[in-house]
């Protein structure tokens, strides 16, 4: 028997008629499962350079073959880049409840930022030294040069270098024999040193004076004149711009091209390009150590015979000096090296990245820049070596490649195939595994054994959102009705049919890939084989060659085996004296009319058949029979609020086009009757019991939306105490303020999930709320909590509607229950998210909607084999917005490795870090922050430590080797840090800290990424004319220029911060007055002014605000005021108000992390 499809879907009836296929023709793609390697934007594994060949058809990158590469630069290819980070001075500051060795700040006398060019080639600037030239020798053995790597103008290299990240054409030579782990004796080919098989990228960076000296970033050492240091042929040295820190600004300094005027700096040498020694940098005895031998920058960039080069297409710091004695071998420059910026006059020369020229009257946000060197006499300039942030890896270049690398479409027919980023745009092809946008895997090649998962400590997670979004062309999931037989599933482990099972016996059997059992084909079921083993008639069938789609389920699936009915959205509004006073009520009234015009409907429904009710409460509860047939709604009041009970059988709930009339006469008399309420004791709990009573009278599902003001305090079940202490925020005691008070709400979310009934809040607090004993009915239920602190209704009137109508219209799922099920050697063992477990495998929902996201940890029971992979299935099984029962199915294949730079070459950061988020707010609840925060840098220094040791080159001790695809890793762990939701002190309110605790917790993985690095946008040169959302830049100080207008948000906060030099045109355009001084900064919008500018600007408001599931509230800061306190703590990059480490710093604090644990 051929199965039905649901009629709703005409489009997507298939199999409803002979010959009606689904999907390409059969020889589109090879039948699942299906392995490879993962693409990379090069097609090289690991790599980030680009494929020189034309891309691969529908739309995928070339993907190299599995196993061992050959990852070391070639001639093509993008060199590594070098960045400098400052040696340590002490421990660096982790913020409250962290310890470890903090370093100083981004400045260093001693160091200065670098200078990245991409000019035209031309003549070298500096004396020629050919192969045959003898280099001098040294005459200031005591000093080390200062190295500055050649810059580079490959045009393949432009796509792959960092924001401000100088891509070196040159690799390392090897440190001194006595201080490292290089290999004797000549590489496998002249000029390129050997690089184990199959690492994959890691990226270098080094730091001026340390080891090996050809990579440090400074002139080479001399080849003309004893006591004549060179400076690299081409290249200039220009200053960098200075770094946020303690609150201190200075304008950033010019950027010269001549040499240095002024006198020569205290204790530092006259000799150009020479550094002294740093406090911390090295001991006495090295200050005195003769330099270590290196190749000079040359033509070509290729080392010498014996040198090793680091790993291709990766990232490595070097921050910390490494003492030694030089090895006596000096490096001569080859003839056919790649000279950078050949022929090119020095005035065409692109100067260095960052903020250019002066920026006077900047308030203190930057540091002036340290002291400067005078110039050696007939040598060109070079300031002081000093560390440049903006050499950092930055996400902003990440996000950049990405877009232009992946996007287009990403076809899913490949295992283990890692998918783009989500900043993204991209169409997924579903051709067997499901769409990225539904689950997500921390790791794409999962390892076979526990042992190398434990050596790695990276996490198995997926986060799975499995109502979320289709963008562009996505298909709208199929819905498969089987008729009475149901879904096909195997009989051992109950895996719904996938096109990861394999059809054997002719059709008549099939082998289930995740528990390896044979099970029987219904009759009904049953189709004849090809000659490939593939049935006949799979591209009919959604279930047998995509990886999401949904079952219509039997009434074997439903409670008490009758299908369900339509849910249904009750309104419970608090009408005490808050609410009647801030004006929500009038206003929640006065919009309700437009509100329920966007109730949820199914695919193809013509109109929604949710079913609506209202009550509203003080100290006592009221209902309300809205019938369609009444002439005025009536009012039941129950004031036994002790034992709640539901006083209306019918009437209650009622369809909104049949009573529109009486619901608008109600909405009109609320506000009237409770106008001069002096009511301010509440209760809440018997209210909610009402709303979940009112849904088991009429044996439905449904959502509570509660609109709440102030701390439950009437005598009722459900009275809360003020236990408001922020103080202890930040300490060892703030588990006792984050934790419920009492179990009544937590009993009250259990019995809200076994009715199928969850619980959002919308909170209006003036004072103290108690969020994390209130806040469990959410959580436990699957609901979300809004806060609207200190609200008016003329302010935050227009947010709060906008938050009301995208929770009602957004896709939801009613009544769910959720089973992942994983392929033998791996199980599901933890669940993060709003949800309620009464057992150890099955997460139940009252409601998920397409916003909110579920982290699942995944553990080894036993080892894995090569040939078989892991296989993941998501089921969800639930009630749709029509009263459907439904069971969505989504599908993921990985592939398993048992090397492990195949582990670290197949990771998803983002993912990872939306799981570490997770994991960290529910280890709070258990343990102490300290230990929470020490854990997070403990794996993370294992993570990288762990690829150090076995995926990388040998290379001197001093640098800081970082994976390609996790070179983001210490950044967004650091912020994670940094977080409200982890590191949230007496600063906030203990509601504060509960409300992003929650939000964190439910967040999917394009909200985790805006919200750990916001986004900041420049506004004050934006194109009118262009209908795009300006770029962003990296989120520190030293992007803040005085006579800018800066956008940031992070998905829960928006800012607009106006600098006091910004144009008077771009002020009066958009605000409508002549300076920023008098700009109205208590204003929550901008006034709508008939110009293109002002019409610009307020459109790029909104396109941001519709990217996210919370209407933003938009913040004016103007310069200098106090709320620019507030807006320091979003950027980022910079070192917190509360002494917590910049991302620098704990870099160079991770790096020591690293050290030590391979020491």
């Amino acid at each position: 028997m051929n199965p039905q499809y649901l009629p709703q879907q005409p489009q997507q009836q298939y199999g409803a008629s002979a010959g009606q296929r689904f999907g390409p023709p059969p020889n589109a793609f090879p039948p699942m499962p299906h392995g490879g390697a993962r693409p990379s934007p090069s097609g090289t594994p690991g790599g980030f350079q680009l494929s020189s060949g034309p891309p691969a058809p529908m739309g995928m990158h070339p993907v190299g073959l599995p196993g061992p590469q050959r990852m070391g630069p070639s001639v093509q290819g993008p060199q590594p880049f070098n960045s400098d980070l400052p040696p340590p001075s002490g421990p660096v500051s982790l913020g409250p409840g962290m310890s470890g060795a903090p370093t100083s700040g981004s400045h260093h006398p001693g160091f200065s930022g670098l200078n990245m060019m991409n000019g035209p080639a031309g003549p070298p600037s500096g004396p020629p030294g050919g192969p045959g030239s003898q280099p001098p020798p040294h005459t200031m053995p005591q000093q080390a040069p200062v190295m500055v790597p050649p810059p580079t103008s490959t045009p393949n290299q432009l796509a792959t270098q960092l924001s401000g990240m100088n891509l070196s054409g040159q690799a390392p030579p090897p440190p001194s024999i006595q201080n490292s782990n290089y290999p004797v004796g000549p590489p496998t080919k002249p000029g390129l040193a050997s690089v184990p098989p199959g690492a994959p990228g890691a990226n270098y960076y080094h730091s001026p004076g340390s080891f090996p000296p050809a990579i440090n970033g400074g002139p080479p050492p001399p080849t003309s004149s004893p006591g004549q240091p060179l400076q690299p042929p081409g290249q200039q040295q220009h200053g960098a711009p200075s770094r946020y820190m303690n609150g201190s600004m200075g304008p950033p300094p010019a950027s010269g091209r001549g040499p240095m005027v002024g006198p020569p700096q205290p204790h530092m040498p006259t000799q150009h390009g020479i550094i002294p020694p740093q406090p911390g940098n090295m001991s006495a005895a090295h200050a005195h150590m003769p330099p270590p031998t290196g190749m000079p920058p040359s033509v070509g960039g290729m080392p010498q015979s014996g040198a090793m080069p680091p790993q291709h297409g990766g990232s490595s710091f070097q921050p910390f000096m490494q003492p030694g004695p030089p090895t006596g071998k000096l490096y001569h420059p080859s003839p056919d090296m790649y000279q950078p910026n050949a022929g090119a006059p020095p005035q065409m020369q692109q100067p260095s990245m960052g903020v250019q020229g002066p920026t006077p009257n900047y308030p203190p946000l930057h540091q002036p820049v340290g002291p400067q060197q005078t110039a050696h006499q007939g040598m060109q300039s070079q300031p002081a070596r000093r560390l440049n942030p903006n050499d950092m890896p930055s996400p902003i270049q990440v996000m950049q490649d990405d877009q232009s690398n992946r996007s287009g479409v990403f076809c899913t027919n490949q295992k283990g195939l890692v998918p783009p980023l989500v900043t993204t745009n991209f169409i997924t092809q579903d051709q067997g595994n499901a769409s990225p946008r539904y689950i997500r895997s921390s790791m794409y090649n999962v390892p076979a054994t526990i042992d190398i998962m434990k050596q790695a400590a990276l996490p198995f997670g997926i986060i799975v959102s499995p109502l979320a979004r289709t963008v562009g062309e996505e298909y709208v999931l199929p819905i498969v009705n089987m008729g009475e037989i149901g879904p096909v599933r195997c009989n051992r482990c109950k895996a719904y049919m996938c096109p990861y099972m394999q059809f054997i016996d002719g059709g008549r059997r099939f082998h289930c890939l995740f528990c390896k059992a044979t099970t029987e084909v219904p009759a009904e079921y049953f189709q004849h084989l090809d000659h490939t083993g593939q049935r006949v008639d799979r591209f009919e069938r959604p279930e047998l060659i995509l990886g999401s789609y949904e079952f219509v389920a039997t009434k074997d699936y439903c409670r008490d085996n009758t299908f369900p009915k339509p849910p249904a959205l009750i309104f419970l509004i608090d009408v005490s004296y808050n609410n009647i006073k801030n004006g929500m009520v009038r206003l929640l009234c006065s919009q309700m009319k437009e509100i329920l015009k966007l109730l949820p409907k199914d695919e193809g429904a013509e109109k929604s058949n949710m079913r609506v009710g209202f009550i509203t409460y003080n100290n006592t509860v009221h209902f309300y029979n809205v019938k369609g047939c009444l002439a005025q709604p009536q009012m039941m009041v129950v004031g036994d609020v002790q034992d709640m009970f539901m006083p209306l059988l019918e009437g209650f709930l009622c369809d909104p086009m049949e009573s529109e009339t009486v619901i608008d006469s109600l909405m009109e008399q609320i506000p009237a009757m409770f106008a001069d309420t002096r009511e301010t004791e509440t209760i809440l709990a018997p209210a909610i019991q009402a709303g979940l009573e009112a849904l088991k009278a009429s044996e439905c599902a449904g959502k509570l939306l509660v609109f709440h003001s102030s701390l439950p305090i009437a005598e009722a079940p459900g009275k809360l105490s003020n236990r408001d202490d922020r103080k202890i925020l930040g300490t060892e005691k703030e588990k006792a303020v984050l934790t419920p008070q009492v179990n009544v709400y937590n009993n009250l979310g259990q019995e809200c999930v076994s009715a199928g009934c969850s619980v959002d809040l919308f909170v209006f607090n003036n004072s103290y709320f108690d969020l994390a004993t209130i806040g469990q009915v959410s959580r436990l239920s699957g609901g979300e909590i809004y806060k609207y602190t200190y609200f008016q209704a003329d302010l935050d009137g227009e947010r709060l509607i906008t938050d009301i109508k995208h929770d009602v219209i957004r896709p939801v799922a009613f009544d769910a229950v959720m089973r992942v099920r994983t392929s033998t050697g791996v199980r599901a063992t933890d669940f993060y998210g709003h949800f309620f477990m009464s057992n150890t495998k099955d997460m139940e929902l009252a409601s998920i909607d397409c916003d909110k996201a579920l982290a699942i940890e995944i553990k080894h029971d036993d080892k894995l084999t090569d040939e078989d992979g892991v296989y993941i299935q998501v089921a969800l099984l639930y009630t749709s917005c029509g009263g459907q029962r439904r069971i969505r199915i989504i599908n993921l294949s990985l592939k398993t490795c048992t090397e492990m730079a195949d582990l670290y070459r197949n990771c998803e950061l983002d993912t990872l870090i939306n799981f570490f988020s997770k994991q960290a707010v529910f280890q709070l609840l258990e343990s102490s922050p300290k230990a929470v925060k020490e854990n997070l840098i403990k794996r993370c220094a294992q993570i990288l430590a762990t690829y150090r040791k076995y995926c990388s080159s040998p290379s001197s001790a001093g640098q800081l080797i970082l994976p390609e695809c996790m070179k983001l890793l210490p950044l967004y762990m650091n912020n994670i840090l940094k977080s409200d939701a982890i590191s949230g002190g007496s600063d906030m309110t203990i509601d504060d800290r509960s409300f992003i605790m929650q939000a964190v917790t439910i967040m999917d993985i394009p909200s985790s990424v805006v919200f750990f690095y916001p986004r900041l946008v420049p506004l004050h040169e934006i194109d009118v004319d262009s209908t795009e959302l300006p770029t962003a830049i990296r989120c520190t100080s030293e992007k803040i220029r005085d006579d800018g207008v800066y956008l940031l948000e992070n998905g829960i906060h928006m800012f607009l911060w106006i600098g006091l030099n910004a144009g008077m045109e771009w002020v009066q355009n958009v605000f409508g007055v002549l300076s920023a001084a008098q700009v109205n900064i208590e204003r929550t919008s901008l006034p709508e002014l008939d110009n293109p500018l002002s019409v610009r600007i307020r459109s790029v408001i909104d396109s941001i605000r519709q990217q996210r599931h919370r209407c933003m509230r938009l913040t004016l800061v103007r310069q200098r005021d106090k709320l620019e306190m507030v807006f320091k703590h979003f950027l980022i990059e910079d070192r917190g108000l509360d002494g917590s480490a910049s991302y620098v710093d704990f870099l160079c604090h991770m790096h020591k992390e690293i050290r030590n644990l391979l020491s």
